[in-house]
């Protein structure tokens, strides 16, 4: 027995679970004596699921905390991102263990929050929460910028609305007119402080770090993102995570999946392809978590580069006639589907 839903709106994506509510006659939902039992799992204060319903799957954590929303709430933060199809946001802590909570955006209505979701009581308007795939969920705008008022940190933020770019959820643009609609709500400082550092073509949450040691703790000239490198002859050299185009720098950050096998050697022949046509290199791993450190390292480089003048470097940003770019959320959103997937693949292996 699944039971039937007790929400006011009805899930349309398949192979999740709605938690329902115990029923003395079996039919909607356990009878209390089986909620009891090891057949039923509690998601929250008087709901249930089956207890083979997997809640390791970040979707249906999200389900579960929403099957308690007010009718005119809607899941938000991560979670919202996600469910619109933001994988970055998979809803777990800077030690990607820690499970976060599920933001639920509840404006007037008083909800206690729970063991695995969070309450925020802010003003909802009627078009901060539409409807996707049957669950309320507040529009990619209305959960990035909770998020990045909200986060940690001003560089949490960055990433946040990076991530957001990413998936061509919300423009650099679009957050800054809807920032503007928040004139004084918590957070909007360090929110318009993100907005002005980000950038719609970073591909990883390590990589937007990784740029913000360069710019503010190195404090040099703010890189092109994943801007493809040609020769002369129009040929591809490659696309490193950050450009530094004046001076001549590549720099690539390299997580855990970069140093075994075949990676590592398509690593060190990216490298090589770099250095042979004039561009210093710079290797970032996953351990280098000293900013101070990075820093320094990222200044020496910068300094031994060749610098040479736009008219005598073999290499150039310039993309042959042919080329398709896709640096801009506008870009890639007036991609057809055949060609998101065949441009953007690249992206989803970085």
């Amino acid at each position: 027995m699944r039971g039937t839903t007790i929400t006011w709106w009805e899930l349309e994506r398949p192979g999740l679970t709605m938690p329902v509510r115990t029923d003395p006659t079996g039919r909607s939902g356990p009878t209390p004596g089986q909620a009891r039992g090891p057949r039923w799992r509690t998601t929250s204060r008087g709901l249930r699921v089956p207890a083979d319903v997997d809640d390791s799957v970040v979707e249906q954590r999200i389900v579960e905390a929403a099957a308690v929303l007010p009718r005119e709430g809607g899941v938000s933060g991560w979670a919202g991102l996600r469910w619109y199809g933001g994988h970055w946001f998979d809803g777990l802590g800077g030690d990607g263990l820690t499970r976060l909570p599920v933001t639920l955006a509840t404006g007037d209505s008083t909800i206690v929050a729970q063991p695995g979701f969070e309450i925020s009581e802010e003003h909802l308007r009627p078009y901060d929460v539409v409807l996707v795939d049957g669950m309320p969920v507040t529009i990619p705008l209305r959960s990035v910028t909770y998020l990045a008022r909200y986060a940690a940190d001003w560089r949490d933020a960055v990433v946040a609305i990076d991530m957001a770019a990413y998936h061509d959820l919300v423009s650099t643009a679009e957050v800054r007119r809807y920032q503007e609609t928040l004139p004084a709500w918590t957070g909007i400082g360090q929110c318009r402080k993100a907005t002005a550092h980000a950038d719609e073509n970073a591909w990883s949450p390590r990589e937007v770090r990784t740029r913000l040691v360069w710019t503010e703790d190195a404090e040099l000239p703010r890189p092109w993102t994943n801007r493809p490198v040609f020769d002369r002859w129009g040929t591809m050299v490659g696309t490193p995570d950050l450009l530094d185009e004046e001076a001549g720098v590549a720099v690539d950050y390299d997580g855990a999946v970069h140093l075994v096998g075949s990676q590592r050697r398509r690593d060190r022949d990216r490298e090589e392809a770099f250095r042979r046509v004039g561009i210093e290199y710079l290797t970032v791993l996953a351990g280098d978590r000293d900013r101070g450190h990075l820093a320094a390292r990222m200044r020496e480089v910068r300094s031994r580069a060749r610098w040479a003048a736009p008219s005598q470097r073999p290499w150039t940003i310039e993309p042959p006639r042919w080329w398709v770019p896709t640096w801009t959320v506008e870009q890639r959103r007036n991609l057809t589907d055949a060609e998101r997937e065949r441009l953007l693949r690249i992206r989803r292996t970085a």
